[in-house]
């Protein structure tokens, strides 16, 4: 039996991705690059805000235009914007079958931990009324390297004292899954298998992820 399950956020516990790529697009626009659209965003998944304007600035030819604090300025810049975006963020946004997950983890003795690139997770889960469910948040601020490396997931899964051989992790990206696998957790995804690969149990919504299906697929894969 699993001990842990390992959280990505954003399109797994509620819809913030969106969110995220309307900030990016503007941010592009403002400083002229065209291209920021919903293909594109794909590859800004599960990727930490750093690496996200990386990708951004490579993307319209502009990797060496801005000095260090001009980087960190447009970087909070895209924050700014996004955390006005999600003032209004409740309850009613938690996507569904997750709160009923994770009153039947906590029932039955299994830890949760946050595993998300977003410096905003805490905030989030605040205004969605889930803090008391997570035993832990792993800092992305704290790790070394940002999905698709393993770190954010090895670290939630530290932060409630175990690791991810005994872990399952919910994620909806490509980066996101591939950090599952290399942190030796078990991977299931949500979304779909075009895009998160055909190796992996992928579910098509959240509504799917119940505490008997976590568990069947981990006797079926790790029995």
């Amino acid at each position: 039996m699993f001990k842990a399950v390992l959280f990505d956020l954003d399109g797994v516990i509620t819809d913030t991705a969106e969110y995220h790529f309307r900030a990016w697009k503007a941010l592009a626009e403002e400083i002229g690059i065209d291209g920021v659209d919903r293909e594109f965003n794909e590859q800004l998944k599960g990727v930490s805000r750093e690496d996200s304007l990386k990708k951004i600035l490579a993307l319209g030819g502009q990797e060496n235009k801005y000095s260090a604090s001009e980087f960190a300025e447009l970087a909070q810049r895209k924050n700014d914007n996004y955390v006005q975006m999600i003032q209004d963020v409740s309850p009613e946004d938690v996507y569904p079958g997750i709160l009923q997950l994770l009153k039947d983890l906590r029932a039955n003795g299994v830890k949760i931990a946050l595993a998300s690139a977003s410096k905003n997770g805490p905030f989030l889960l605040e205004r969605m009324a889930l803090t008391s469910y997570f035993d832990a948040i792993a800092d992305p601020a704290k790790v070394a390297a940002s999905k698709p490396a393993p770190d954010i997931f090895i670290a939630a899964a530290e932060a409630v004292g175990t690791t991810g051989q005994d872990s399952i992790g919910l994620e909806d990206s490509q980066a996101g899954i591939q950090a599952i696998k290399d942190s030796g957790a078990l991977p299931i995804g949500v979304g779909r298998p075009e895009d998160l690969g055909f190796d992996i149990v992928v579910v098509p919504d959240t509504s799917h992820y119940t505490f008997e299906f976590l568990k069947k697929v981990w006797e079926e894969n790790r029995g």
